[in-house]
């Protein structure tokens, strides 16, 4: 059993990040719902932190955990809300701020001999988000930093290994944040040795000791997770694993034919299945947006049931799932809120066992994967590319002609990107062709042609994202390369809209 920190969710937007902090410290972590600590399966069990939440402690729809059993038997941190919980259920007063504390704050009375703040300087940048405020610590309780506004920015409770923080030290504007986590690591005791290599290697053994002589079938898409899982499962299995690649006719230009020869080269075994027409035929006339995701998911998964059955004693589905897949996947009630299987009821239908070796990663972490097994950068690199495909990026119906003017604008998009260095500082971009046409003027002829919008977007986890601040020239560049080279489009835009309100996508 890995040792871990157990982070408990209390609801608050950065709680992954929290998570994804102390990975990159190379310490394993879980999170779980508040409610849901594993007291039958603690093992390996070095710390634990309380999250913050979107409720205030003395709300009566607040979330609330019961902490026996974790507090004094494991070293416990508790940020924002967490912090306020822990003084509140011991008798401390928590009450609305005079003034909503958000923003930039600076930590002053700092206690330099305690283990939590080690190497902390007085006037330290923290970051502070909440309309609460802890007015009254409980007896045995002991502040360690304020800031001006805030008398208890930090405490620790005496003769117990329990601290709370009033500030978010996951987030990039807490500049010694990183440090803190460190430092809880540090009284936790822990060894950090989670690593990429020591992921693979771990992993690789299990899936031979799960595996055995079993045969697997993966479905490949492109990306980076079905990608890293192929290698993986190649790793530990070799030829018993099938991986399959459909072509709906909704991919990138030359995408298909580029990432076979690319699977090829990665010594997978895989086998293409050029499907177009039979998602052309079933899309035909289909505007509605969730009525052609339906359509396309059942096409794979009709597409890929064929094709498996063609194999012989197959027992296992390989899936590209990560670890923001298997939180979303609950609410923080334990309700099943959002279906992560990639290809639907596949897995009961044909009466195959899931493996998902990459459930416990963050979308970083799979990408250092992918690096340590000596994938190409352009692999690891790629933006994330929708499951539908051009089918959400075509707005209305779809038919082959408007699949071929976004394939030929998108693909002068993505390639001027790359050329000018912009492309890996981008999360995600992509162009859309609009269901509207407009008036331009081409030579001495009027025109009545299609619209194109470009969509490029900044995130770390798509979460949250938000638009990018794409040079002007660079945008001339692509809007003249498009409507000059594109026949049928005489006009480009580009979004600059950030999520939320938006989604990434438009479909």
């Amino acid at each position: 059993m890995h040792e871990r920190i157990i982070i408990l969710d209390f609801g608050s937007q950065t709680t992954q990040l929290i998570g994804r902090r102390i990975r990159e410290l190379n310490m394993y972590c879980e999170i779980v719902p508040y409610n849901k600590f594993p007291f039958d399966n603690a093992g390996g069990v070095k710390g634990v932190i309380l999250s913050g939440s979107p409720y205030s402690v003395y709300d009566a729809n607040a979330f609330k955990a019961a902490l026996d059993g974790i507090r004094g038997a494991y070293p416990v941190l508790g940020i924002c809300y967490g912090a306020q919980y822990i003084a509140y259920v011991s008798g401390g007063k928590v009450e609305p701020a005079h003034s909503r504390e958000y923003g930039r704050a600076n930590l002053t009375g700092i206690d330099g001999g305690d283990a939590l703040l080690k190497g902390f300087q007085s006037g330290a940048q923290i970051w502070m988000s909440h309309g609460d405020t802890i007015t009254s610590l409980p007896d045995g309780f002991k502040v360690i930093a304020g800031t001006a506004d805030v008398k208890a920015a930090a405490y620790r409770v005496e003769d117990e290994l329990t601290w709370g923080v009033q500030f978010h030290p996951e987030v990039f504007h807490t500049t010694d944040g990183t440090r803190l986590l460190d430092n809880f690591l540090a009284i936790c005791g822990v060894a950090k040795d989670w690593t990429p290599a020591s992921f693979i290697q771990s992993t690789t053994d299990g899936l031979k000791e799960q595996l055995a002589d079993d045969k697997v079938i993966l479905a490949l898409s492109g990306g980076v997770d079905s990608s890293v899982t192929a290698v993986l499962l190649n790793k530990a299995i070799g030829k018993n694993l099938t991986c399959i690649f459909v072509d709906h006719g909704l991919l990138r230009k030359n995408e298909f034919e580029n990432v076979m020869r690319d699977y090829e080269q990665l010594g997978l075994n895989v086998k293409g299945i050029n499907a177009k027409e039979k998602f052309y035929k079933a899309l035909a006339g289909v505007s509605e947006p969730e009525q052609k995701r339906k359509i396309i998911g059942k096409g794979f998964i009709d597409v890929f049931e064929e094709e498996a059955r063609k194999l012989t004693a197959v027992k296992w589905l390989g899936q590209g799932t990560i670890y923001p897949d298997v939180i979303e996947s609950l609410s923080i009630t334990g309700t099943v809120i959002k279906s992560h299987h990639n290809v639907g009821g596949l897995p009961d239908k044909m009466h195959l066992q899931l493996v998902e070796p990459l459930r416990l990663l963050f979308k970083d972490e799979v990408r250092r994967v992918g690096y340590e097994l000596g994938m190409q950068p352009h692999f690891i690199k790629r933006h994330p590319f929708p499951g539908p495909g051009l089918g959400i990026r075509i707005l209305g119906d779809i038919t082959p002609e408007k699949v071929h003017i976004l394939q030929e604008a998108d693909d002068i998009y993505m390639s001027l990107m790359r050329d000018w260095g912009l492309y890996d500082q981008i999360w995600q971009a992509g162009a859309i062709l609009l269901p509207v046409q407009s008036v331009g003027v081409m030579g001495d002829e009027r025109t009545y042609e299609n619209a194109i919008a470009l969509r490029a977007v900044t995130s770390a986890d798509a979460m949250t994202a938000d638009w990018a601040q794409l040079p002007y020239d660079f945008l001339a560049k692509v809007s003249n390369e498009i409507i000059n080279k594109v026949k049928g489009v005489n006009r480009v835009v580009y979004d600059i809209s950030s999520k939320p309100p938006a989604t990434i996508e438009w479909e």
